[in-house]
């Protein structure tokens, strides 16, 4: 027997969400996408997987490696580096660093974030890599392990400045796939992403964010802009409300403000329409267990639930939580002990089982011996 436990959730739940051309979302630009960033899922699409320059954007995979290097320890931000004549010959967006000169990883990733700085982004290459090139080679690795089929990289920074420019190339889909990588598991990148002016050398020199929705846009965190003549105006625009959070990216706009404005209106039609929602678990979930060194166990999602939704059904949703009536010693932590139910009326959207949060090994037979002895003497107490 097992038994069941039901309650409301706040907001309905959707899953897979088949790509959206909204009849009045026109997006001027060659290529376009919006993606929820919790899930992945695709919510609306215009060329999403056509191959076309990213020229700035290309700076997005700069970061994720940059912050990748950080977190994992590979190097710090405070570390200094040391700009060589490659890194200070970087045309563009830069901040004129001059050949020897020394900033720290903090002060040149945050000139990358804001204002693009081709010349910091070449130094924090062959600060991690040893070289341009050999960066760019992790570049195509990890866009191989995301899945970013569109892409290939040849430089760090997305300038026309390489003989082989043309082969520079990605897709909206495949920015949206790692601006999502990005900003969901280095979120410190944030603390960059959302600055609008600031200053590096000591207030010297000042910093200006080319996003310009990072002031005029509510909720926006990032991402990044790109602009050279052969790719057009390029931009990969992040927010969050209400625990929403979405990518937007085009790709070949004919003029900035036209970049602004199409990621503005894809932002837009996403929180006017979706939301996300983590249910909430019922307090009794708690399972008794016989023979077991503990006498109950807690059960427990298998996996994270985040879950998209369609505001028009927000009221609609149950969640069923069914757990056994008793489990029988040893169980494993991660051992199936029940199933969570989403539905909406009589449609179930998903099912994710529900697993023993700790182990719970048996009682051995001197610790039933042992537990007959104290009964007996408190029997005859």
């Amino acid at each position: 027997m097992k038994r069941m436990g039901i309650f409301l959730a706040l907001c309905t739940v959707i899953l897979c969400i088949t790509p959206v051309r909204a009849a009045n979302l026109e997006i001027p630009g060659k290529s376009a996408i919006l993606m929820d960033m919790a899930t992945g899922a695709v919510l609306y699409e215009q060329n999403a997987h056509e191959k076309l320059a990213p020229a700035s954007v290309t700076k997005v995979m700069t970061m994720l490696l940059i912050m990748e290097a950080i977190d994992s320890g590979k190097i710090g931000w405070d570390d200094t580096v040391t700009v060589s004549e490659s890194a200070a010959a970087k045309g563009g967006s830069q901040i004129y660093l001059k050949v020897g000169e020394t900033m720290s990883v903090s002060d040149m990733l945050k000139s990358v974030a804001v204002s693009s700085a081709n010349d910091c982004a070449c130094a924090l290459a062959e600060h991690i890599a040893g070289s341009e090139g050999a960066f760019v080679e992790k570049m195509n690795i990890r866009a191989g392990q995301l899945g970013m089929k569109d892409t290939h990289f040849v430089n760090c920074t997305g300038l026309d400045d390489d003989e082989n420019a043309r082969e520079h190339l990605t897709s909206a889909y495949d920015i949206a796939i790692m601006s999502r990588e990005l900003m969901l598991n280095h979120p410190d990148i944030q603390k960059f992403t959302t600055i609008w002016m600031d200053t590096v050398r000591g207030g010297a020199f000042g910093l200006s964010n080319t996003n310009k929705l990072v002031r005029f846009y509510p909720g926006a965190t990032g991402l990044k802009t790109g602009f050279t003549s052969s790719a057009g105006y390029c931009l990969s625009a992040t927010a969050q409300r209400d625990g929403l959070g979405l990518i937007a990216v085009i790709l070949g706009s004919k003029t900035s403000q036209e970049r602004f404005a199409g990621c503005k209106a894809m932002l837009d039609y996403g929180f006017a329409n979706f939301a996300l929602v983590k249910p909430e678990l019922p307090t009794e979930n708690s399972i008794p267990v016989k023979l077991g060194a503990q006498k109950y166990v807690i059960a427990v999602p298998g996996e994270d639930v985040k879950l998209l939704i369609d505001k028009g059904q927000k009221d609609q949703v149950n969640i069923q939580v069914a757990l056994e009536e008793t489990l029988t010693a040893p169980i494993s932590k991660g051992q199936k002990v029940g199933t969570l139910t989403v539905r909406v009326g009589d449609q179930v959207l998903r099912q994710v089982p529900m697993v023993a949060q700790d182990a719970v090994p048996r009682l051995t037979w001197w610790d039933l011996f042992v537990q007959i002895l104290q009964k007996l003497a408190m029997a005859r107490t």
